[in-house]
């Protein structure tokens, strides 16, 4: 009867040896046709607790610190040189160019406004001693910011002019192009970035 079980167990046909053998193919089989045998539970559980960032970010932050400052380095020198082209996107452009061009050539109030703004604070401090020059040099500080004021709406109002006869209409309008004028006459001439390229009186065609 053992013997009957044992013959209804095996494929029939083939011997004992033969058996064996194949089991062995199929299990080949199947691990080829993943690539790779299968992983162990623990083997899984540590691939998903892997991180997607690299370990060592302080060296991967210090190294975008480093890309950023190359970055502005050549933009500095870009502005010294006169190097449009590496340049910061806010001073590149015909009509920015114009705008340098026509402030750098006129005499502006409030390119000495600092200086001016300066004397008159030391006066101010001698309020205590001198409580007259103190008022004065108070009132006067406030009469340089107003003519400070109405200088730049009066470089604006010639610069316009002037920016609509060249590159029409549409350039007037575009945002951005009175502040640009504005803070570079407030600029020392000297401390300017682009440099100054023209001297006081000469103004751009």
């Amino acid at each position: 009867m053992r013997s009957d079980k044992k013959a209804k167990q095996t494929t029939p046909g083939l011997t004992e040896s033969a058996q064996e053998d194949k089991s062995l193919v199929n299990a080949q089989e199947k691990t080829e046709g993943k690539g790779r045998p299968t992983r162990s539970r623990a083997e899984a559980e540590a691939a998903r607790k892997r991180p997607l960032v690299p370990d060592d970010r302080r060296a991967a932050a210090k190294a975008q610190r480093a890309k950023a400052r190359e970055a502005r380095d050549v933009e500095y020198n870009a502005m010294k040189s006169g190097d449009e082209s590496k340049m910061p996107y806010r001073d590149r452009g015909p009509k920015k160019r114009y705008i340098r061009d026509f402030v750098d050539a006129r005499w502006n109030v409030g390119e000495y406004f600092l200086i001016i703004a300066g004397v008159f604070l030391l006066l101010t401090l001698l309020g205590s001693i001198y409580p007259t020059i103190a008022i004065i040099a108070l009132l006067s500080m406030y009469l340089v910011v107003l003519i400070a004021i109405v200088d730049a709406f009066i470089l604006w109002r010639q610069l316009k002019k002037r920016l609509i006869a060249k590159f029409g209409e549409e350039a007037a309008k575009e945002r951005g192009l009175m502040m640009y004028a504005v803070m570079r006459a407030f600029q020392f001439r000297r401390g300017r970035l682009p440099k100054p390229v023209v001297k006081h009186g000469e103004y751009p065609a």
